[in-house]
């Protein structure tokens, strides 16, 4: 879409990637990226990282939010390209606040210093759907989502981006479609 800011970050998962199912099925990981700029210092002779570094809420969706889950791991250096969201919200103590975030299209590990081994995941529906279901198999056990859960349902003011998932032709109706 025109007016979307796509842009690249390369840095370090913060955390693992928390993979999730909404009510209807669809697969979403949600994961941070650290992105700290190093500069060489001359007088030490040492590299050193800036004070500010960049700290990015992510977000991929279906079959790539399963392989990121089950790829990823906290630490990894990646590359993550996606589109920029800027989202406002008020938070309990009724201070306006702004976050940004990442609606990720592609994710991978970075191969500068590191190694990877690939492996192509089948199309179609082999193989897909065991990540839910193990998934929950572990919340049933947990039990219910709590009330400040923002996954527990597709509902306004439940962390579902004002407007739903894939309102458009359908009326301003949710879906388990992502806005993009």
């Amino acid at each position: 879409m025109a007016g979307e800011t796509v842009i690249t970050v390369v840095g370090n998962l913060v955390d693992d990637p928390e993979l999730r199912f909404t009510p209807g099925g669809a697969a979403v990981a949600k994961f941070r990226v650290a992105s700290v700029p190093r500069t060489f210092n001359r007088e030490t002779q040492q590299w050193e990282d800036a004070k500010d570094g960049l700290f990015l809420s992510c977000s991929v969706w279906r079959q790539a939010a399963e392989n990121a889950a089950e790829t990823l791991q906290k630490g990894m250096r990646v590359i993550v390209q996606g589109r920029l969201k800027q989202r406002s919200y008020e938070d309990r103590e009724g201070v306006k606040r702004t976050v940004y975030e990442l609606d990720v299209e592609e994710v991978g590990p970075s191969l500068k210093s590191a190694t990877a081994k690939v492996t192509k995941a089948g199309s179609g529906s082999a193989g897909q759907g065991q990540g839910r279901e193990e998934f929950q198999r572990a919340r049933q056990e947990q039990g219910r989502a709590s009330a400040e859960d923002p996954w527990a349902s597709d509902t306004p003011g439940s962390g579902a981006p004002a407007g739903g998932w894939g309102g458009g032709s359908q009326g301003g109706g949710y879906s388990d479609e992502p806005p993009f």
